[in-house]
């Protein structure tokens, strides 16, 4: 008895797959993040939201890390830089400013914003915008990259702790404040017991405008101090 096999589909792409784009991936993983953390995120999960076989979404991401690096792209990519002004110090914190404004959009998938490294042009963007400060200011393109790294440093730390350990310092709600303020008092440290008022209060904008002031202060003396006219 002869068996034949069952002719192989020819041309048809799986559920959904023509409808598939790699800003409807973006949108997909996001919802995921959202719902449930950057830990969730795999092909399936993705492709679960788009109601598509996840074999189809290799036709434009490679894997999870393909996924996570898209989104990343996406939010660095759609940062709004504003246009330099010549002020050197006014012009790094403008651009501060609008990467934590795009990163809090999203607060959940915040952290890969700030911990993923990406070689595309749109990922690369607010890197080449405080290079370019720091070069129309003078600096030696090695000196450039070492206070760029100063300035992340200060910026990632700041808004990873924003978005994931505000509890940890302190909290913004009265009770909350209360509460904390009196497990402080309890310590027994007398440094700690000092500081209680202060250290049971957390307020991200003011701790984001204090970290960035004094970095920048920094920032701006040791330019001033190396580079001839300056």
């Amino acid at each position: 008895m002869t068996s034949h096999a069952a002719p192989a589909r020819r041309g048809r792409p799986p559920k959904g797959a023509g409808q598939l784009s790699r800003a409807g991936i973006v949108e997909a993983t996001l919802a995921v993040i959202g719902d449930e953390g950057v830990g969730a995120v795999g092909m399936r999960a993705v492709a679960r939201v788009l109601g598509v076989d996840p074999k189809s979404l290799y036709n434009h991401v490679d894997g999870k890390d393909g996924l996570l690096d898209a989104v990343a792209e996406y939010l660095l990519g759609s940062i709004e830089l504003p246009t330099r002004t010549g002020d050197l110090r006014a012009d790094l914190r403008a651009i501060a400013d609008a990467f934590r404004q795009r990163a809090l959009l999203h607060p959940a998938a915040a952290a890969l914003v700030l911990t993923r490294q990406l070689g595309s042009r749109e990922g690369l963007a607010p890197t080449q915008a405080v290079l370019g400060v720091l070069l129309a200011a003078g600096c030696a393109p090695d000196q450039a990259v070492h206070l760029l790294r100063t300035m992340l440093a200060t910026l990632v730390g700041t808004l990873l702790r924003e978005v994931n350990a505000g509890p940890t310092y302190g909290t913004g709600d009265i009770p909350g404040i209360a509460a904390r303020r009196e497990s402080l008092a309890q310590s027994g440290l007398p440094a700690v017991v000092e500081a209680a008022p202060y250290l049971a209060r957390f307020d991200s904008q003011a701790e984001f405008d204090f970290a960035m002031d004094l970095t920048l202060d920094a920032l701006v003396a040791r330019i001033n101090a190396s580079v001839p006219n300056n």
